[in-house]
């Protein structure tokens, strides 16, 4: 009888332990509704103003329109199937909430609505392949990104990202990748780099200068996507707690230092601090704390940032003339090698509060390179696949070249980025 007492005593207790696993915090979804927003702002804005000032006159719509299609169509995709492959049950590839089926608008994940989570994972998807169409830009065919991108949400974003946070267990390593190191930046990176060694090189590639249209929208583009990245680094903390803050200072500290870094060996190779290199380095910081924005301190983000900004130049300036692949915009040097710099640090530059007991720095650094490894071949290979399938579904994947050499914007669009 006196344990029948002791269990009714305890009933109490078990009841809130579980109402705090399960009920919806209404601080940690605020943050998360607004973080999702930040993220949203980023790519048929921040990056849409950053790709299109790079890129020529002739081509400034059709380049934004690559990224505001991207969006639109990702979006779509990821309800439909994406998020299913990404976050449900299963080890390769999840399945079972195909158009969300299963979630209602009480439906918790974590401290939030999953329709929330649903929303803040899906920005994260599309500008994953918002940022792959800076490297095939002013020749592929409008129609056949459109098809690209819905194949590739589908066939690589979501499988990455299962394997980096959906539960998937064979092929996660174990790294660390708080914000998507992996799953964004590198991901993005090499799938650009595939389409365009796919497409060839532009017609006047290496014979004339090629100068964006306006650095002055380019630093506009990276103002608001430095601005999202707070929503995008600190938003993946999923709650409104004291990582969600230093991550939202370790962005800032990151992007700061890959500013100074691009303009350090700009100044000391050209003598000339061009504000694209700014922007470009800017945009190369918070590429590499992307993924160490859960775990690194500020002094951590101080080399991670100065070091992105470094390399970044050096991808840019040396290594792509070296290769003479024609990735237009430099997608991935910038977010490929970059990133990959990035996955690295997350292993070395880990703050005393993220470390857990017993942390091996080596054990680790194998992990983070297990997963770089995978990323690489598997969108590689996929990409490259799904690009073949876009391109055969349009009648070839590249423009003619009496639409290339006029541009897309009055070709393909009917428009002009400026009317005088």
């Amino acid at each position: 009888m006196k344990k029948f007492f002791l269990a009714l005593l305890a009933l109490p207790s078990l009841v809130f332990a579980e109402d705090a696993v399960s009920v919806i915090n209404g601080g940690d979804t605020a943050w998360i509704l607004v973080a999702t927003a930040l993220v949203m702002l980023m790519t048929p804005a921040g990056l849409a103003l950053f790709y299109g000032g790079l890129t020529r006159s002739k081509n400034v719509i059709n380049t934004m329109s690559m990224s505001l299609g991207a969006f639109a169509v990702g979006s779509l995709v990821w309800v439909l199937v994406g998020y299913s492959i990404a976050f449900g049950d299963g080890d390769i590839i999840g399945t079972g909430k195909m158009l969300l089926s299963g979630i209602a608008s009480d439906t918790v994940k974590g401290t939030i609505p999953e329709l929330l989570f649903v929303a803040f994972q899906g920005t994260f998807a599309a500008i994953a392949v918002a940022i792959a169409s800076g490297s095939m830009i002013e020749r592929v065919k409008f129609s056949t990104f459109i098809i690209f991108v819905a194949l590739w949400v589908a066939a690589v974003y979501a499988p990455v990202a299962h394997w980096a946070w959906g539960g998937g267990t064979t092929l996660n390593f174990g790294e660390m990748d708080f914000a998507g190191g992996t799953v964004v930046h590198i991901n993005a990176g090499v799938a650009g780099l595939v389409v365009a060694m796919i497409l060839g090189r532009r017609k006047d590639y290496g014979k004339t200068a090629i100068k964006p249209f306006s650095p002055i929208l380019v630093a506009l583009g990276a103002a608001l996507l430095w601005f999202g990245w707070f929503g995008f680094n600190a938003g993946s903390e999923l709650a409104a707690d004291g990582v969600a803050a230093s991550a939202f200072l370790v962005t800032n500290v990151a992007a700061s230092l890959g500013v100074i870094g691009w303009l350090l060996v700009e100044w000391l190779m050209y003598k000339k601090a061009t504000l694209v290199g700014a922007a470009s380095g800017a945009i190369a910081g918070l590429v590499a704390i992307t993924p160490a924005a859960g775990s690194a301190g500020v002094d951590g983000a101080i080399i991670i940032g100065l070091i992105a900004g470094i390399l970044g130049f050096i991808g840019v300036a040396k290594l792509k003339p070296m290769l003479k692949i024609d990735d237009s915009l430099d997608a991935f040097w910038v977010h490929g090698l970059v990133g990959i710099w990035g996955s690295i640090a997350t292993a070395i530059f880990i703050a005393d509060y993220a470390m857990k007991e017993n942390y091996d720095m080596v054990t680790q650094l194998v992990s983070q390179f297990q997963a770089i490894g995978l990323t690489v071949v598997y969108s590689g290979v996929v990409t490259a696949i799904v690009f073949f399938v876009a391109s055969a579904l349009t009648g070839g994947g590249r423009v003619d070249e009496e639409t290339e050499s006029l541009g897309l914007d009055e070709t393909v669009h009917g428009e002009k980025a400026i009317n005088l």
